[in-house]
């Protein structure tokens, strides 16, 4: 804001709570400086929902202190983290390969996000919530069976080979061990199992994962698909 801005501020915070108001001329322009140093930064009304009066009023409407400049600030700091936290950054139109000038239209789209001036850009969902999946995705996923490609899984089974073991074993028709807890290693389900050892005091360690379940998970995993069956 501009000092004849905060001055207008001023003027109307000093209409819906008096106790605002300075009579004497150096009090006023002290104030007047301590606002303008504060707010500077702050605009006083964006294109999408921003307005200082509001935060004003807001504030003097529910809490029973007098206004200061933080509790315009603040509504104004959470107005922007809101913002660029629903902001999804777009492609930028200039040369990729022209760095600077692609880091300054990003810097730049999401400055002007946080100042209110731009909605945030949100990147388009896959599926519609009437129309259901799109069909092309539809078809593309029964052709690869998942959202990993069976070339680019392969690729992954180096990297994590608990994972893969369990789709094997899944794949093979046999119980999945992660889909319960280890009562060896204490892993929860979902977390492969770890290899516990015992230190000098007595006290179980276990820090490197395995990339097999242990022998005790699997005997549980396939104690509970049996009862699962006769349960259902």
């Amino acid at each position: 804001m501009e000092r004849r801005e905060i001055a207008a501020l001023l003027a109307y915070v000093g209409r819906l709570d008096p106790r605002l108001i300075r009579t004497d001329e150096g009090e006023a322009r002290d104030q007047l400086d301590r606002w303008c140093e504060l707010l500077g930064d702050v605009p006083m009304a964006t294109p999408h929902g921003w307005d200082a009066r509001v935060a004003a009023r807001q504030h003097i409407r529910v809490s029973p202190y007098q206004i200061l400049p933080a509790d315009i600030a603040r509504p104004w700091e959470s107005y922007r983290r809101d913002r660029l936290a629903r902001h999804t950054d777009p492609t930028p139109s200039v040369d990729p390969d022209d760095q600077a000038a692609w880091t300054a239209e990003l810097v730049g789209t999401r400055r002007a996000v946080a100042a209110g001036t731009v909605q945030p850009a949100q990147s388009g969902a896959i599926t519609s919530g009437r129309d259901g999946i799109d069909p092309t995705l539809e078809a593309r996923l029964r052709e690869i069976g998942s959202c990993i490609p069976p070339a680019a899984r392969a690729a992954l089974v180096p990297y994590r080979p608990a994972r893969a073991a369990r789709e094997a074993a899944v794949a093979q028709g046999q119980p999945d061990a992660l889909s319960v807890r280890c009562e060896w290693c204490l892993a929860q389900p979902g977390e492969p199992c770890r290899r516990r050892r015992i230190g000098p005091d007595g006290g179980a360690r276990g820090i490197a994962p395995r990339a097999t379940p242990h022998p005790g998970r699997l005997d549980l995993a396939a104690a509970q698909q049996v009862q699962q069956p006769a349960m259902a």
